[in-house]
C-alpha cells in the first residue's frame, strides 16, 4: 500500500509524535539504533518518518507501526474500555542517536 507523501509541517510533526516510551524493553532495543513513541492514531509511517527527521535532525532508516486495543477495565462496577493507542519502533542510520533524557513538549 503506496502512501501519498504530504509536506508535514512542524506543528503537525509535534503534533504526531506524543511521546517517548521509556520502558526496559524500549531502553534495550536503544542499543540497535531504535526508539519506540506513543504516536497519533491517523499518521501513517512516512509522516512518523518526516516528524522525528524534523524534529530531531536525525536520518531515519525504517519505521514499524502497531496499534495497541486497548483493555478492558471495570470502574465502580462500569465496564468500559482503555483508549487505543498507536506505537512506533523507529530504526536510526548509523552514527545518529537521540537523546533520551530530550521530553516532547
Amino acid at each position: 500500500m503506496k502512501y501519498k507523501s504530504k509536506k508535514t509541517t512542524l506543528e503537525r510533526a509535534y503534533n504526531i509524535i506524543k511521546k517517548p516510551i521509556t520502558t526496559e524493553k524500549s531502553t534495550n532495543l536503544q542499543q540497535f539504533n531504535q526508539y519506540s513513541f506513543v504516536v497519533s492514531k491517523n499518521s501513517n509511517s512516512i509522516e512518523i518518518k518526516n516528524a522525528i527527521e524534523m524534529i530531531f535532525k536525525v536520518k531515519v532508516n525504517k519505521v514499524n507501526t502497531s496499534i495497541l486495543r486497548g483493555k478492558g477495565k471495570t470502574f465502580k462496577g462500569q465496564y468500559g474500555f482503555r483508549k487505543d493507542t498507536k506505537k512506533a519502533i523507529v530504526t536510526l542510520d548509523e552514527g545518529n542517536t537521540i537523546d533520551a533524557s530530550l521530553e516532547i513538549k
